[in-house]
């Protein structure tokens, strides 16, 4: 490649959620995008900006405008997009300038209910409640199994979760990609005044360090939910999927957990995120 990508990272955290991830041991959301987008871009050629939008006063970078850049990509976002709450709005408003602009945008959980609101559809709570650890079963439609998101992608998989809003109305112009028992749009596809925006329900950026350092940070909100009975269940669950991280040969955790290459295998889990760069992103690219 001639010179390198250009992605502007959307982290839609506000200051104080981003900060309680970081004493907990996880990375900000957006270090956690750069890297992907790093290792997923042909060459590692990446040049990434990122903006927090949920911030007073936050801008591109001086001089900067959409359309210089390649790529947008989402990270998740611990905001709620049906909420009436300006860090939400702005966030809306700016999904809709990039699809405007024409830049391909990409992205996790929050990512794909932005791009639907942005587009006229709309979420809510999902009845079953929060979704966390892995999702499993996530099966492609037969229009996701033909999609290029999904391009060397079983049609039947797992993979990492922490939410508990959802697509509940596609807006005209989306196309359902992958659904599961749990939640019933997992991927889809927006195209929108001549923008498209790829979103996932679910995270290709984690891996199990950071879902064990999420889990703890989450430890008090997953108790009160009954996803354990006690801090000390919730904590060796911890110390299990960082033990898994620090030795990927321990087959036993790995069957205890209940998980295989889908979670453990980066290649297998970020298959979405290259397909997206390679396919949408190269392609689409402004000299």
């Amino acid at each position: 490649m001639a010179d390198k990508l250009r992605f502007l990272v959307i982290d839609g955290y506000n200051r104080e959620a981003r900060e309680e991830l970081v004493a907990g041991g996880a990375s900000m959301a957006a270090d956690l995008y750069v890297g992907m987008l790093k290792q997923c871009t042909p060459g590692g050629g990446a040049d990434c900006d990122v903006l927090f939008p949920a911030d007073p006063g936050a801008s591109l970078p001086k001089g900067k405008d959409l359309s210089q850049y390649d790529g947008i990509a989402w990270t998740g976002c611990s905001l709620t997009v049906f909420e009436d709450d300006p860090r939400v709005h702005t966030q809306i408003e700016f999904a809709r300038e990039a699809l405007r602009a024409g830049v391909p945008s990409f992205g996790s959980c929050w990512a794909a209910q932005i791009a639907v609101v942005a587009a006229g559809g709309l979420c809510a709570a999902n009845p079953r409640g929060r979704e966390m650890g892995v999702a499993r079963k996530i099966a492609l439609t037969a229009e996701g199994r033909a999609h290029p998101l999904y391009e060397g992608k079983a049609s039947v998989f797992d993979a990492f979760i922490s939410h508990v809003d959802e697509v509940t109305h596609l807006p005209p112009g989306a196309v359902l990609l992958a659904s599961n028992d749990f939640t019933r749009v997992q991927s889809v596809s927006v195209t929108w005044r001549g923008g498209v925006f790829w979103g996932l329900q679910y995270h290709p950026e984690y891996d199990l360090h950071e879902m064990a350092r999420l889990t703890w940070c989450r430890i008090d909100k997953l108790m009160e939910l009954g996803f354990f009975r006690t801090r000390e269940d919730a904590e060796a669950h911890v110390d299990l999927l960082e033990t898994l991280h620090q030795d990927p040969s321990r087959a036993d955790i790995a069957w205890k957990l209940g998980i295989d290459a889908d979670i453990m295998n980066e290649e297998v889990r970020r298959t979405e995120v290259r397909n997206w760069i390679n396919r949408l992103v190269i392609p689409s690219r402004r000299r």
